[in-house]
């Protein structure tokens, strides 16, 4: 009940453009973070088959999610094999392969947080442990939403 009160007294009352994190069962908010147009977010996870890092690179455009950049250390199933128009490939100084020069909006942007290895998002400068935050019902949503002002 208290979590529907923050809600509805969030939804009501917040001023700030947000970037918000929600139990994908629910649709209960976690957290929220102040976010303007143009800032950046990451999530970090542990690729579930080849056991390498991977980071995925948001940034707010046009009050949406969008994806522009994906960071990864090996191939595996789900890893972006081939670049298409305009993408382009370079590597990192840790050897990292770094994709870029894709625009793809996120309408529906959702993260099943794994048991075994932890999801972490990077916002404003913080490292959260989505694992942490969600807590046993593992499966995430994230939006973008525009203060009233």
């Amino acid at each position: 009940m208290v979590v529907i009160i923050a809600t509805a007294i969030f939804h009501m009352n917040h001023t700030e453009d947000c970037l918000i994190l929600r139990n994908g069962r629910t649709g209960n908010i976690l957290v929220s973070y102040p976010m303007e147009e143009g800032g950046e977010f990451s999530v970090r996870f542990m690729h579930s088959v080849n056991k390498s890092p991977v980071e995925d690179r948001y940034r707010i455009e046009n009050g949406e999610i969008v994806v522009y950049e994906t960071v990864y250390y090996n191939f595996g199933a789900g890893v972006q094999t081939e670049l298409e128009d305009g993408q382009t490939l370079t590597y990192g100084e840790d050897g990292s392969m770094i994709v870029s020069g894709f625009h793809k909006v996120m309408l529906d942007l959702s993260y099943n947080v794994s048991p075994v290895y932890d999801h972490i998002l990077v916002v404003n400068g913080e490292e959260v442990s989505l694992r942490q935050l969600c807590g046993e019902d593992r499966f995430i949503t994230i939006g973008y939403e525009k203060g009233k002002k």
